[in-house]
């Protein structure tokens, strides 16, 4: 464990010990490593006896039918290809506290399931994670608010192509199919989101 990842642990412990319920807001490009860390605190956070839940913001990825509808298919992943409103809403709702049921991203299917995943009332923190929780732009702006604690995960850009060529490797796609998924969407979203977000509480190069 690093000192870095160590100190983000203590404060969010200590936080919880006074707050009904923390909510810890991860960013970053896309292959960042954003699911890592937060699978990570939670791990550790659960070792300390301190319930907590992650959840993605994949999950709230609009549905392919409307995004062929309005021709953004091949563009799945930018900032308008999310539901923000749904988002806040559920974010706000998880601050409220109580039990809460969320969407869950199925990548092998390139599908959002409704309600998927249950937060249960006693959880203490929550842990979002997906690429655009610190955006400052459009519908996003202010979004970042809503955390008690903010992390931002962004390694070096060649770093990022390689775990992205890895991952769509790992689910099968092309040669061809992987450079036009990193080079013209994912790369492009990842320089996007390292550029106009908002500067977080921690900063980890790599995770």
């Amino acid at each position: 464990m690093t000192t870095q990842f160590q100190t983000l642990l203590s404060d969010i412990e200590r936080r919880a010990a006074t707050s009904a319920r923390l909510l810890v807001g991860v960013a970053g490009p896309p292959g960042a490593g954003k699911s890592t860390l937060a699978d990570r605190l939670h791990d550790e956070l659960s070792s300390r006896a301190i319930s907590s839940a992650v959840l993605p913001m994949d999950g709230f990825h609009l549905d392919n039918a409307i995004l062929i509808e309005r021709d953004q298919l091949a563009r799945k992943g930018t900032p308008e290809t999310f539901d923000v409103r749904g988002l806040r809403d559920i974010l706000r709702a998880a601050r409220a506290g109580g039990e809460l049921f969320v969407p869950v991203f199925d990548r092998s299917r390139e599908l959002a399931i409704c309600a998927a995943r249950c937060i249960l009332a006693d959880v203490k923190v929550v842990i979002a994670e997906g690429n655009y929780l610190l955006f400052e732009e459009g519908p996003w702006a202010g979004l970042a608010d809503i955390f008690d604690v903010t992390v931002m995960v962004a390694p070096p850009i060649d770093e990022l192509e390689r775990r992205l060529i890895e991952r769509w490797r790992f689910y099968g796609l092309s040669a061809e199919q992987i450079e036009a998924k990193v080079e013209t969407n994912d790369l492009p979203n990842g320089r996007l989101v390292i550029a106009r977000s908002r500067k977080a509480d921690y900063e980890f190069p790599i995770f």
